[in-house]
Formats: C-alpha cells, sequence, structure tokens
C-alpha cells in the first residue's frame, strides 16, 4: 500500500482527497495525468448558473484551456441552478476535479487525465443568495454562462424581484443583472457578456427577452432596460459534446489508478465543438481558438446547427428504430453490426448529406467524427433512451431530410423513409397503461415512453391491422395525415404513403431483419 496516498484518521485509513491540501502535499500525480495549473491565486471572470457533469467537461474545459496558456487568467463561480446540487463537494475540493476524456482519434483508443483547477468556488443560492449579488458587484465578472436544461429559459410569472432567490433562472439572472446596474450607476462598462449553453435554439434572443420580460413584469426602469439592450450581449450558441459524467462504475478502480478520492471526477467525449455568434471584439476577450479550441465565432450559426441536427441527431434518430427492432441494445452495437452499421454509414451519406445545401466537404469531414463517435467503445447509448419521444425528434432532425432529398432528386429516399416505417413499426401491438406503452420486439417486450396523446394515437392506428397491404396502407395514412405530429399532411409528399405501406408490409411479414438486409444488399463487406 503506498500510504502517501492515503490518511490515518480513528485508526482507519482513508483515500487521501482531491484539494488544494493534497497540492500543497507535494502529491505526485501519476504519469498519465495532467497536474493542475495553479490558478488558485486568479480573479473570478465568469459566473456560472449551473455546475453539473457538461458545464465542468465543457467551459470549465476549455477556460482551463486557456488559463494554462495564459490567454484568459480567470476562474468561474458556479451557482447552483437548483436546492439539491454539487455546491457542498466543489468547495470541499476547492473547485478541483478530474476530467477523464476518451474514445477513437483516427481509429485508435485515445485517453486523456487532466486535473482541471478553472472553478473557484460553488455558491448554492438557496442558502447564500447574497453571495450571488455580491458577485453582480466585482467588477472583474463579466461573463455570465448557464446550462439550467431545455425548460431552464422560461419566465415563471410567480417570481418576484424580492424572492431570494427566485425560481427561475431567468428571473435570477434579472435580479442579478438589476442590482449590478444599481450597484455601478449603470456605467456602460459594467454590463455583461451572456452565452447560455441550454439546448434549445436560438438560446440567447429567448433569454435576452426573458430577461426584458421579466423587467416589465415588475416595473422595473427604463434606464435598466435601455442598458441590458445597448451595455449587455446575449449570444446564441450551439454546443456539442457528450459528457458522460461520474463513471459511477468505474469509481473505485479510477480511483485506485489516480491515488486519491474525487467526488467531482467527470468523464466525457474527446470530440467537442462550441459555435457561438458574436463579434470579433467579443471572440478576443474569449480566445478559446487561440489555444486550438474548436469553439467557432460567427454572426450566423444556421448552418453549424443544421449540419449538427440533420447529420448527428438525424442519423441517431433515422437509424435508432430499425436498429431496436433488429435486436440490438446500444449505438456501439448498431455501428459494429455487420448489417446495421452498412445501413448507418448509407443513412448518413447516400441521403442525408445529399440532402443538405451546404458545402459537401465540411458536411463529409463531421459525418465522419459522427461515425467515429458513434464507435466510442466508452459511450454506452442505449437505443430504448434515444426512442424517447421519437416522432417529435423525427420530425425536427428526419422529416426536413426527406422532403429536401426529393426536392434535390426528383424521388425518395429508401433509407430515410425506411426509418419512419421502422418507427410505426416500433408501436405495433403496443398498448398504452398510463404514460408509457408496453410493446413488442421480436427479442422481447419493451416499455417505449412518449407523450400519452401520441402513444394512444399509434395504439389505435394499429389496432386494427391484419398484416394485409391493404391493412398497411391503412396505417399509413392514418398516420402519415396526422398533421398535429408532422406539422403537415405526409399523405401529400408525392409517393410517400405507398412507400410507407410497402416498408410497413414488409417489415410485418418478411421481419425487420430481412427488410434491412434488401435495403442495404446484405450487410457484406461493412466499412465497420
Amino acid at each position: 500500500m503506498q500510504y502517501a496516498h492515503y490518511r490515518l484518521e480513528r485508526g482507519y485509513i482513508y483515500m487521501r482527497r482531491l484539494n488544494q491540501n493534497l497540492l500543497e502535499s507535494g502529491f505526485a500525480f501519476p504519469a498519465d495525468v495532467t497536474a493542475p495549473f495553479l490558478a488558485d491565486k486568479l480573479p473570478e471572470k465568469v459566473i456560472q448558473f449551473g455546475e453539473g457533469n457538461f458545464l465542468r467537461g465543457f467551459v470549465e474545459w476549455m477556460i482551463h484551456q486557456m488559463n494554462t496558456q495564459g490567454k484568459f487568467n480567470g476562474r468561474v463561480v458556479a451557482v447552483q441552478p437548483i436546492p439539491e446540487g454539487l455546491t457542498s463537494v466543489i468547495n470541499e475540493q476547492d473547485g478541483l476535479y478530474t476530467l477523464l476524456l476518451r474514445g477513437l482519434q483516427d481509429g485508435k483508443v485515445k485517453e486523456c487525465k487532466e486535473v482541471i483547477s478553472s472553478v473557484s468556488r460553488g455558491i448554492n443560492p438557496y442558502t447564500h443568495w447574497d453571495e450571488v449579488l455580491k458577485c453582480a458587484e466585482n467588477p472583474a465578472i463579466e461573463f455570465v454562462i448557464s446550462n439550467t436544461t431545455e425548460a431552464g429559459i422560461v419566465v415563471d410569472a410567480s417570481d418576484r424581484l424580492a424572492m431570494t432567490p427566485p425560481n427561475s433562472f431567468p428571473a435570477k439572472l434579472t435580479v442579478y443583472l438589476f442590482h449590478r446596474f444599481e450597484f455601478f450607476n449603470g456605467s456602460a462598462d459594467k454590463g455583461m457578456v451572456i452565452i447560455p449553453c441550454e439546448l434549445i435554439e436560438r438560446n440567447g434572443d429567448k433569454l435576452e427577452e426573458a430577461v426584458l420580460q421579466l423587467a416589465d413584469n415588475w416595473n422595473l426602469p427604463a434606464a435598466f432596460k435601455k442598458w441590458i439592450k445597448e451595455h449587455n450581449s446575449f449570444h446564441n450558441s450551439l454546443v456539442d459534446r457528450v459528457v458522460t459524467g461520474y463513471p459511477r462504475e468505474e469509481a473505485k478502480l479510477l480511483a485506485d489508478q489516480l491515488g486519491y478520492n474525487d467526488q467531482l471526477l467527470d468523464t466525457g467525449e474527446l470530440f467537442h465543438l462550441w459555435v457561438i455568434e458574436g463579434p470579433a471584439e467579443v471572440a478576443k476577450r474569449l480566445p478559446f481558438a487561440e489555444v486550438g479550441l474548436d469553439v467557432v465565432w460567427t454572426n450566423d450559426m444556421t448552418p453549424y446547427r443544421t449540419r449538427k441536427v440533420r447529420i448527428l441527431n438525424g442519423a441517431h434518430t433515422s437509424s435508432v428504430p430499425a436498429a431496436f427492432l433488429y435486436g440490438l441494445e446500444t449505438v456501439g452495437e448498431m455501428m459494429d453490426h455487420a448489417v446495421m452499421g452498412k445501413y448507418v454509414r448509407q443513412v448518413i451519406y447516400e441521403e442525408i448529406i445529399p440532402s443538405v445545401d451546404l458545402d459537401k466537404k465540411m458536411l463529409v469531414e463531421f459525418a465522419d467524427s459522427v461515425v467515429e463517435r458513434f464507435q466510442n467503445p466508452f459511450i454506452k447509448h442505449y437505443l430504448i433512451s434515444i426512442l424517447l419521444n421519437s416522432s417529435s425528434k423525427f420530425k425536427a432532425r428526419v422529416l426536413p431530410s426527406i422532403i429536401e432529398y426529393q426536392q434535390r432528386t426528383g424521388k425518395l429516399p429508401d433509407l430515410l423513409s425506411f426509418s419512419l416505417a421502422a418507427l410505426l413499426a416500433v408501436y405495433k401491438n403496443g398498448q398504452v397503461e398510463g404514460g408509457s406503452m408496453r410493446a413488442k420486439r421480436e427479442k422481447n417486450e419493451f416499455i417505449m415512453k412518449d407523450d400519452a396523446p401520441v402513444l394512444e394515437f399509434f395504439a389505435a392506428a394499429w389496432k386494427d391491422f391484419d398484416a394485409s397491404r391493404a391493412g398497411a396502407l391503412k396505417v399509413a395514412e392514418t398516420v402519415l395525415g396526422n398533421s398535429a405530429i408532422w406539422g403537415q399532411d405526409l399523405n401529400k409528399l408525392a409517393g410517400f404513403t405507398d412507400k410507407i405501406a410497402d416498408y410497413l408490409y414488409q417489415i410485418s411479414n418478411d421481419g425487420i431483419q430481412a427488410a434491412i438486409a434488401k435495403l442495404v444488399g446484405g450487410g457484406k463487406d461493412c466499412p465497420c
């Protein structure tokens, strides 16, 4: 036993905790761990609403990289967004944590372990709201970052200015900004750069709208609203990295390898991309790209969002129903499978990319990275989880590719059309029970989750199916005609109803495996 890694307390030997004391003790980090940059004297420059795995594996990691190269020289104050959170653990560890990034790079497994030191402290606003407002009085804190879930950027009508704290994130931010406005007498140079990371479209615009709406609701001075509009900048952003969080199953093994206990240990994939709408002068203040990070500052993030939604998200949504019915369980299994691996690649390169009106080289390079990410052996992404709320995902991620493919080529895409038939087949023989559906595939029974009206609609559409061609056509016509789900009557898409009906008939009578093998040529010579 290496006692340098442990301490004796009340007769018991404990593994030492990652914190400032450990660093000051002269602890020797393992050779494969990048020891922390000593940042404890750097000023706080960022207030962050959110302290979870994603922000620590994405934003804090990026700020740490800038600090190590002397390009930012600042730290993050992390504000806990809900009453239960990680503030106490963050403070016990002096903001330090280990980040393990791993995956495939150029076809080879790569792992990077690094101790991140860009967090100064955590604040629980439900017990120390005054500390949050004290940050508003700090002229050095000039950036706001947030990730409070997709539902976080909404106006809560019950919020009030005097609450300590208000319930919603926009209300907390509004109170914070109003306190700063009053403390600095509306000074123009004390406005904030605000970059939300929530996964909603135009997140910066929506957050600014919410703040201004709350200012109106609370009858705040016109001068404050003018200060918000003219001296604070809200930036739309698009984030892309899978952060898998605390590796519970591996925690003990990793602690033994690291030689210390880290309750904030975080894991994620190697790939990262952050697209931010903003001018060059703001980019200079946050010089991510100068240290080699894949951060894009642009005046229009639309092409990047289209690329991500259609290729990354669209490939998931269009492949997973077929792979799940086939009998597979995870994305990794799907990519390694001779038939389904071929299916996914054909969907991406032969149908999705030709449907997108953007630079082909950019699309292919991104697609290559997506395929490699899907193959990451360290991420176990279950297909049944991806199937959650599939109809709304299909509408946003796959349907545009089907429609634009037909417009650009004059014909319907075979695999993308089949993907919708496979999705419909997931609901076949399903029984709605409460807010979920008990359904069957050849391998076993499973629970499908979606909005109750959607589940009830699909169950009713399949109710009288008799396995005939006429029955398949009736199901197709019924489902495709539901404009509430698809945003339009898909029966009006030339040839689509007959195509979906034919695929439903094949799946029902020949089985999913035979139907897919017919489409992709049996799966031989898969480029896995």
